[in-house]
């Protein structure tokens, strides 16, 4: 199947963000004057973004703010934002995702949508672009759109052009009567073209590759092959696609709340069938709401563990709506809602064991996907082995949503008790200590001003700094286990050694055992 490319440029799209929010009158006497937006380059005030009625009287980006208001003394000028020009752009990219889930930025005021294979859903090539033209105009953006083989091709068409669909195959034949500036190159590159009798495609076309790229460089070459359609450049989705999607669009805008669960769960369900016969199962659930005004709302589901239980991930979805501070708002409707499914594992059916050991863990995997999803996965936390040696960096805390670690904890030696406490002091604390021998156990320490007679010692385990992290000044340390007379367990450790000349070392409480 030939791919095919639409690409949607918002010539207007920052004056039209300011006619939305009505900083920019939509009637009135205000509504008919220029609107330009203005920022300082080259040391001094240009413009960066003209409306309509600007381009109209002669007024272009470039142009600085004194001479155009010595041209049109009525000229209105505001700051420009390009902040919310990208937050604007970056919205229309994830409300596009309804019609394919491979939607790119093209620069500061446009998209490249992949639609191959998607046109038939919305009625063909036709009724896709007429559909995007309809709503960016309930929208109240200007829109110019094109479709061509190739994304150079069809954002050509776009800009430079009069739009429309280009026929597959024929996009050199369209392309030809186009200017230069049409390759999207930089403006000293098309002087040079010009000067040198080369003002359109057609004129490209016909000079030899290597020519234009002994004289020009190769870049421009390889832009004219993809313009006229002769090479294709894939776009960079704006997100990655996701392994699973399953979606539904209504006839009508949806705004029945009560409902929507209904559309949901069917979703997850059809999702949980294509999954199964993948032997796969989701990491990631994410559920995407499409209004008819443009908006798109996300929700996110996680698990522990790869799932395609409906129930289970249906009750992740009821937990996550209660959750939310700002409720879901359908406004005048929904479109589409799609489930997608980014992060997919391998998943076999289980064997439960005859102790019930399996219903256990997975009752408590559910529950943790379930407060992940209520309190969220930076507030879930557990531990993950790391392989150090030194007991603060020996393990780390990781979300409990996040997958599990290839190194796993080292099981314990049966019948002894733990080589480190659960519980660790950050910093370590210092106390007073006396050995019976000068390298030995301590056989009493005082901590927190109470003296502890030593009934038990067992070390001492050495631990060698990390001199790539801590460097070669960081001293040695001697971790002993410890008991008390009253059979209390601590973890001490020493730092230096006695010798002579040197400062005397000094003990250190790290932790307490159970």
């Amino acid at each position: 199947m030939p791919r095919r490319y639409l690409a949607l440029w918002f010539p207007f799209l920052a004056t039209d963000r300011l006619r939305r929010t009505g900083r920019i009158p939509a009637f009135g006497a205000q509504a008919d004057k220029p609107h330009v937006l203005v920022a300082i380059e080259r040391n001094a005030m240009r413009i960066v973004d003209c409306d309509a009625n600007a381009v109209r009287l002669g007024l272009t980006r470039g142009l600085t703010l004194a001479d155009a208001r010595a041209r049109m003394p009525d000229l209105v000028a505001l700051d420009a934002d390009p902040v919310a020009d990208r937050q604007i752009l970056e919205g229309l990219a994830a409300f596009c995702d309804r019609f394919t889930p491979l939607v790119a930025l093209e620069g500061r005021d446009g998209l490249t949508l992949d639609i191959t294979g998607c046109a038939h859903l919305f009625g063909g090539e036709e009724g896709l672009i007429g559909l995007v033209r309809r709503v960016m105009d309930r929208m109240g953006l200007t829109l110019k759109s094109a479709i061509a083989g190739t994304p150079d091709a069809a954002c050509a068409c776009a800009r430079h052009g009069r739009g429309g669909i280009v026929p597959p195959g024929q996009e050199e034949a369209w392309l030809r009567p186009l200017p230069v500036a049409a390759l999207d190159i930089d403006p000293e590159t098309v002087i040079a073209l010009s000067r040198a009798g080369l003002k359109t495609l057609a004129d490209l076309a016909s000079r030899p590759s290597q020519t234009l790229s002994a004289r020009f460089g190769e870049e421009l070459a390889v832009r004219l092959r993809r313009t006229l359609g002769r090479e294709d450049r894939r776009i960079t989705p704006l997100r990655p696609p996701p392994d699973c999607v399953v979606e539904r669009h209504f006839p009508e805008p949806f705004a029945d709340t009560a409902s929507l669960e209904d559309v949901v769960s069917r979703l997850i369900a059809e999702a949980g069938r294509a999954l199964e016969a993948r032997g796969q199962g989701g990491r990631v659930f994410e559920i995407g709401f499409f209004r008819s005004d443009g908006a798109v709302r996300r929700l996110t589901l996680e698990t522990g563990r790869p799932s395609r239980d409906a129930k289970a991930l249906l009750r992740l979805y009821r937990e996550r709506i209660e959750a939310l501070s700002d409720p879901l708002d359908p406004g005048f409707g929904f479109d589409a809602v799609k489930l997608a499914v980014p992060i997919c594992e391998a998943l076999t059916t289980p064997q439960h064991s005859l102790d019930g050991r399996a219903v256990e863990e997975e009752a408590v995997a559910d529950l943790v996907d379930r407060l992940v999803t209520r309190f969220g996965r930076d507030r879930v936390l557990r531990f993950a082995e790391q392989d150090s040696h030194h007991p603060v960096r020996s393990a780390k805390a990781l979300s409990a949503a996040a997958p599990l670690p290839e190194r796993s904890w080292s099981a314990p030696e049966p019948e002894e008790p733990p080589a480190r406490p659960l519980q660790l002091f950050e910093p370590p604390h210092p106390v007073e200590a006396i050995a019976e021998v000068p390298d030995g156990p301590p056989i009493r320490f005082r901590w927190r001003r109470l003296t502890h007679d030593v009934a038990r010692a067992e070390g001492p385990e050495r631990i060698a700094p990390e001199w790539w992290r801590d460097g070669s000044d960081e001293p040695m340390r001697d971790y002993y286990r410890v008991e008390d007379a009253q059979g209390h367990r601590f973890w001490l450790y020493r730092t230096g050694f006695y010798e002579a000349g040197n400062a005397p070392p000094r003990w250190y409480l790290h932790g307490l055992f159970a």
